[in-house]
């Protein structure tokens, strides 16, 4: 069950929504206009519009909510485990998620953007830069997708009906992602880059996303945040909801979203 809290006041919802709303701008200022490939020292990849998003969202954050901090995926290495660690409310976000789809060109890469509070995702905002349409949700709230038609309210498949649609390559599947996708019978892989994995479960295209791959915090809060809101959920092998900024480390676990919350999902994950 989400936890009850405090509506998302609406000035804020709308301010932080601009702000990913000028992030996806800054995008696709650099996607329509080329770029080079850099590398971190993880190996992934870097562009100038990794970083043009970053300073938008890092900026406009600071002046709309002066009071609350901003963890980055791209400033993360500045801010000491300590310091971070003492905030009870945060911004996390990733200003371009899905950098690998963006050198690609396919379009499947987001702007993220959760509000941590007491280590709980309780406000998430997702916006596509290429085709525009965004997502924003609070648990126990709701969740929206805002388009050129309006914005219209969301709510996952539940009851899931098989074949169960699982976010899922059909070309490079870890062999636990197999042995689970196994147990749950008929289903149908579907392949999707970045936090569009979570915001096409709480639209009710999608049903499961298990993920055993490494991911960092700011990959998943934001599309936790409208996930739940939708009514699914986001939870790790034992059952646990996802909280964040409560480790030393800002890489996930293992996790497994869910868009109808009684699937079976203790028996697919067993040994």
């Amino acid at each position: 069950m989400a936890e009850a809290r405090a509506p998302i006041a609406a000035d804020l919802r709308e301010g932080v929504i601009a702000i990913a709303g000028a992030a996806s701008e800054a995008i696709l200022r650099v996607y329509e206009a080329g770029f080079e490939v850099e590398h971190k020292a993880d190996a992934s990849p870097l562009t100038q519009a990794d970083l043009a998003a970053h300073h938008c969202i890092v900026d406009r954050l600071a002046a709309l909510t002066p009071e609350i901090p901003v963890l980055s995926e791209e400033s993360a290495d500045l801010v000491d485990t300590a310091t971070r660690r003492g905030w009870r409310r945060l911004w996390l976000v990733d200003p371009l998620d899905g950098t690998r789809e963006f050198v690609k060109r396919n379009g499947e890469f987001t702007v993220n953007i959760a509000l941590i509070e007491d280590g709980v995702a309780t406000f998430g905002v997702i916006q596509a830069p290429v085709t525009g349409t965004l997502w924003h949700g609070a648990p126990g709230q709701g969740a929206w997708l805002r388009d050129v038609r309006g914005e219209r309210p969301l709510r996952t498949r539940a009851p899931a009906a098989s074949p169960l649609s699982v976010a899922a390559s059909r070309s490079h599947r870890d062999s636990r992602t197999e042995a689970v996708m196994a147990r749950m019978g008929e289903v149908e892989p579907v392949g999707l880059g970045s936090s569009l994995k979570f915001c096409r479960i709480a639209e009710g295209g999608m049903d499961v996303y298990p993920r055993f791959g490494p991911t960092s915090e700011w990959d998943t809060a934001a599309g936790q945040a409208i996930l739940e809101g939708a009514g699914g959920l986001l939870l790790d092998p034992r059952g646990r909801a996802f909280r964040y900024n409560q480790r030393d480390t800002l890489l996930n676990g293992e996790f497994i979203a869910l868009g109808d919350p009684g699937l079976p999902w203790r028996t697919w994950l067993a040994d």
